[in-house]
């Protein structure tokens, strides 16, 4: 199959360019926005460069590569960066897809199955009584990203109802791993880890909320989700991706610590709170394993030491 990756480029996006090309019976393309290929994305993978945010743009790309998949994973991916600019998030968020949605009808591409990708921050703000979240929860996003992930998700449903196109949507919830963005918690205590090991900071990370409890599940198996719901999920439908297991962001720092070649303190840190700050999400993922048989597989300890190992490899 062809297949396209809108954000190839990014962090989940190139796990998912690696364990498709795995398979060794794909051609694989990936759009990025700007020219510059990261030194992770595979050789393999045909980089062509465009602002999905441009109709004409976007029109131009599926017309040239026509292909039989559509990984739409591009986007503004921080919820806390939304704060900042929450119209930046959600105009980007919202534009890209519909631009890759209409020019699918144009082009009568009525057999590309295309994956669009919400969040776990759709839920927002559950009661502890709603938790795990199924997909039948009630959505109470509470930041201008998990509104945009609402929006993207609803739309890929009415493209299916009203032009019936072949969309699955997911929900993914936190993943963790190598090549993730410092603006995460995870890589940011790894990076702060590799400057006080190589010496250049003090023995002190700081942090912000350890108390707020996630679902993390790592990127390679986030990836595989992705495929397994596009591949054997039903057309229109949502799907959770997610562990079922909840942990404070404190088990992130200790297992992070833990891997550290000496001791560092902790201390809290103001400004790395969040204007909002949800104290509990995690997910129920049994709809996806009945309809698909998917399940996590890398434990929780190895993602970890993984991000780690790739920070001390390649933080600059």
């Amino acid at each position: 199959m062809r297949i396209l990756i809108t954000g190839a480029g990014g962090f989940a996006g190139s796990h998912l360019a690696d364990y498709l090309l795995a398979q060794d019976q794909h051609e694989i393309w990936g759009v990025n926005l700007i020219p510059n290929r990261p030194h992770y994305l595979d050789e393999r993978v045909a980089l062509v460069v465009a602002n999905l945010c441009s109709p004409e743009e976007t029109y131009t790309l599926l017309n040239e590569i026509k292909p039989d998949r559509i990984y739409h994973l591009a986007g503004q991916a921080s919820p806390a960066k939304s704060w900042d600019d929450p119209w930046d998030t959600i105009e980007n968020n919202i534009r890209a897809q519909l631009n890759i949605f209409q020019s699918c009808l144009k082009l009568n591409l009525k057999e590309t199955r295309v994956l669009a990708v919400g969040s776990s921050d759709e839920y927002g703000r559950l009661e502890l009584s709603d938790l795990p979240a199924r997909e039948d929860s009630p959505l109470r996003a509470d930041s201008p990203y998990g509104v945009s992930k609402i929006a993207q998700d609803f739309m890929g449903q009415s493209y299916f109802l009203s032009h019936g196109l072949p969309v699955v949507r997911v929900r993914p919830f936190n993943h963790i791993g190598p090549r993730q963005s410092p603006i995460f918690v995870a890589p940011n205590f790894a990076r702060q880890i590799v400057a006080i090991e190589r010496g250049e900071a003090q023995a002190v990370i700081h942090v912000g909320n350890l108390k707020a409890e996630r679902d993390f599940t790592d990127v390679r198996d986030t990836v595989r989700g992705y495929v397994a719901a596009l591949e054997k999920g039903e057309l229109g439908e949502v799907y959770n991706i997610a562990s079922g297991i909840v942990r404070p962001i404190s088990k992130v720092l200790d297992g992070l610590l833990l891997c550290a070649d000496r001791f560092i303190r902790v201390e809290e840190d103001s400004s790395r709170f969040r204007p909002s700050d949800i104290e509990r999400q995690h997910g129920d993922a049994s709809k996806l394993r009945k309809h698909t048989d998917w399940e996590p597989t890398i434990p929780f300890e190895q993602s970890l030491q993984d991000l780690l190992n790739y920070e001390r490899e390649n933080f600059k």
